[in-house]
């Protein structure tokens, strides 16, 4: 008899073979195999992207010779990462979450080679362009967390989201500490101590790209759409257009999308320049390598909880918690000046928060639209956390240059603002009671509690949107 695990996938728009080999079942075990597949991606994943984060700024200055200029390596990789979001989402409407994961982790290790020609051809626009493909390394990691969704039952998705966030901490922790020893691997040839593990995350990013395309089956978007009574198969609910509007449709939604943009910018502007103002008050390579990689692990290590709490007491709850975090970070930061400790410990809260609202957002855009909608809304989610923030990066650059670190903590703190008025508007109006969002199976989870929607609303939550 043929294990429906390990049946092939079949592509959206020729029927629902996949319903009938994966039966509900069978989803307990698909699942756990699913998130065994991210788990090992993402911790490749995050031995690649971390390296990027951390001497991209040290490379803009190096081949432009303009300290001005140093924000627009990282925010280039975001602005790819931006970019290539709705492509990526496109082709997993269409093809599944396989092809989108490969394709954007083969991008990657296109764009980390063309970083370490740029180096050796002395190409300040070549480095730009080879930075905006490396962001496609993100682009995997950051649609990996949706994938660990795509199964799970609704009352445990933020669980099932920070697992495969918390997976990138194994790598990110270690890529910034293995920059340094990879590079120095280089010394005495033509690429340079700063450029060579670029060389080494382009290896990185092909593997990953070997893993999931080889284990990562039946695909567990592909399968969620064949169960969910509610998906008819029609390709045009899930276009970009019905992903817009069921934002529009939902207030819920709406919040989780301001949320995790907001989040994710105040992060990378503050995180991008914070190698730049290490180095203004003298610390060095490897010291510079340690305070973002205790800032990576406040971004992963802590996901789990977040999960827990964001299911427990709910994403508005957590939410709020991430505007906190976010706050203390800037204040800690912004007023460390020499001290190397205290910028350790702004940037490590600076990924807490960003933990806290990625983890709370992810999920409550998950839970607040359709299934046929959901892969166009969370390339839409994409899409607008990395155009913000690749502005808020570029921005970060010229703050910088022009008044100081402190500043630039300062004009992030405030981007806080709406995202705090948002939620605690939509927790002050909250229904009392809930409904759980459209999940993979043939219906709601067994703890589960209904409630009536306006006519018209899309705004389906789970209880863990209280």
């Amino acid at each position: 008899m043929t294990n429906p695990l390990d049946a092939p996938d079949t592509p959206a728009g020729s029927g629902r073979p996949e319903a009938a080999r994966v039966t509900a079942a069978a989803l307990p075990a698909l699942q756990r195999r699913t998130s065994v597949v991210l788990i090992a991606s993402q911790i490749l994943g995050g031995l690649g992207v971390p390296i990027g984060i951390a001497l991209a700024p040290v490379l803009a200055t190096e081949v432009s010779g303009s300290e001005a200029l140093s924000g627009l390596a990282p925010t280039a990789s975001v602005a790819g990462t931006a970019l290539l979001s709705l492509p990526l989402a496109a082709l997993m409407t269409s093809r599944g979450r396989r092809p989108g994961l490969v394709l954007a982790y083969l991008i990657g290790a296109l764009g980390a080679g063309l970083v370490v020609v740029s180096t050796l051809v002395e190409s300040f626009p070549l480095l730009l362009l080879g930075m905006a493909a490396f962001g496609a390394g993100s682009s995997a990691n950051l649609q990996a967390r949706f994938a660990a969704a795509d199964l799970a039952e609704p009352d445990r998705r933020a669980r099932a989201i920070s697992t495969v966030i918390w997976a990138t901490t194994i790598g990110s922790v270690l890529g910034p500490n293995i920059a340094a020893p990879v590079g120095r691997l280089f010394r005495g040839t033509a690429i340079s101590e700063e450029a060579g593990p670029f060389f080494f995350a382009a290896g990185i990013f092909l593997l990953a790209a070997v893993v999931v395309g080889a284990l990562l089956r039946p695909d567990p978007l592909l399968t969620a759409r064949a169960l969910a009574p509610q998906d008819d198969g029609s390709p045009a609910g899930r276009s970009l257009r019905a992903g817009i509007a069921a934002v529009r449709a939902s207030p819920m939604a709406r919040l989780a999308l301001v949320t995790v943009a907001v989040s994710h910018t105040t992060m990378v502007s503050i995180m991008v320049m914070t190698p730049v103002d290490l180095g203004h008050h003298g610390a060095g390579l490897q010291l510079i390598g340690l305070v973002i990689s205790g800032h990576i692990m406040g971004m992963y290590a802590f996901s789990p909880v977040m999960g827990w709490l964001s299911d427990r007491f709910g994403r508005l709850a957590v939410i709020g918690l991430a505007a906190g975090l976010l706050c203390c970070a800037a204040l800690l930061a912004g007023t460390a000046g020499p001290s190397h400790g205290q910028t350790a410990a702004g940037l490590f809260l600076l990924g807490l928060g960003w933990s806290a609202g990625l983890v709370a957002g992810s999920a409550l855009l998950t839970d607040s639209v359709p299934q046929a909608a959901r892969a166009a809304v969370q390339g839409l989610s994409d899409l607008t956390m990395n155009t913000a923030a690749g502005i808020g990066g570029a921005v970060a650059g010229v703050i910088v240059a022009r008044a100081s670190y402190g500043w630039l903590n300062a004009v992030g703190a405030c981007l806080l603002l709406p995202m705090a008025a948002l939620a605690l508007r939509r927790a002050l109006t909250r229904p009392t009671t809930t409904a759980p969002g459209p999940g993979p199976g043939p219906g709601p989870g067994p703890r589960a509690r209904l409630r009536p929607t306006r006519p018209g609303s899309s705004d389906g939550t789970t209880r863990g949107a209280r």
